[in-house]
C-alpha cells in the first residue's frame, strides 16, 4: 500500500526556550480527516554519536549527568554537529573532547530519529576504529568519567542498568552487527 503524504495546512510556533520550540502543524490526509499535532521543531545541524573501539578490544564509554533523568548514565560519546562542519569533523571532534582521544577510522552505522511522530531531529551513528590520543577542550560543565568496556563482554552491557539511553543501546547493538559479535 503506497501512502500519501499529508497536507501541510499550517505551522506555527507555540512555545520557546533557549534550546527547543514546539511547533502546532495542521495535516489534511489524503482521506480528507484534518488534525493538528505538536512537534520539537527540529533546530541546529544534527548530531553524531560513536561507539569508540581501542586496540585492546575494549568499548569506550562516558558517564555523564543527565539532567532529564537526574542521574548519571552510562553511554557513548555524542554531541551536537557545528554550522559548516560534517557529520566526520563532528564525530572525531566530540571524541576528542569527550574521551581524548581521535579516530582514524569512522564507519557511519546507521541515521536514527529520536520519536519521529514528535521531534524531526536527526543522529549518524558511527564506529570509531583506529584511535590515537588527540585532546581538544570541551563544553561540559565537570570531567567525564571514562570507562573501557571489555568488547567480549559487550553483551553484559544490555543488562546494565546505567545504560538506559535508547540510542546508546542501538548504537551497541548496530556496532556488534557490524563486527559480526
Amino acid at each position: 500500500m503506497t501512502h500519501q503524504k499529508p497536507e501541510i495546512l499550517r505551522t506555527s510556533i507555540v512555545a520557546e526556550s533557549r534550546l527547543f520550540k514546539i511547533e502546532s502543524v495542521a495535516l489534511r490526509f489524503s482521506n480528507g480527516v484534518e488534525r493538528t499535532y505538536e512537534r520539537m521543531k527540529g533546530g541546529g545541524y544534527g548530531a553524531v554519536m560513536m561507539v569508540p573501539i581501542d586496540a585492546d578490544d575494549n568499548l569506550i564509554l562516558i558517564r555523564e549527568y543527565a539532567v532529564g533523568t537526574e542521574n548519571y548514565e552510562l553511554g557513548f560519546p555524542k554531541g551536537a554537529i557545528d554550522k559548516d562542519e560534517t557529520a566526520l569533523t563532528a564525530a572525531n571532534r566530540e571524541l576528542m573532547e569527550e574521551v581524548g582521544v581521535g579516530a582514524k577510522k569512522l564507519t557511519l552505522l546507521k541515521e536514527v530519529n529520536l520519536a519521529p511522530s514528535y521531534f524531526s531531529a536527526r543522529m549518524q551513528i558511527y564506529l570509531a576504529q583506529d584511535l590515537y590520543p588527540e585532546s581538544c577542550e570541551g563544553d561540559e560543565p565537570e570531567p567525564l568519567e571514562i570507562i573501557k568496556w571489555p568488547l567480549a563482554r559487550a553483551n553484559e552491557l544490555l543488562d546494565n542498568d546505567e545504560i538506559t539511553e535508547s540510542r546508546a543501546i542501538c548504537a551497541l547493538l548496530l556496532a556488534l552487527k557490524q563486527l559480526d559479535k
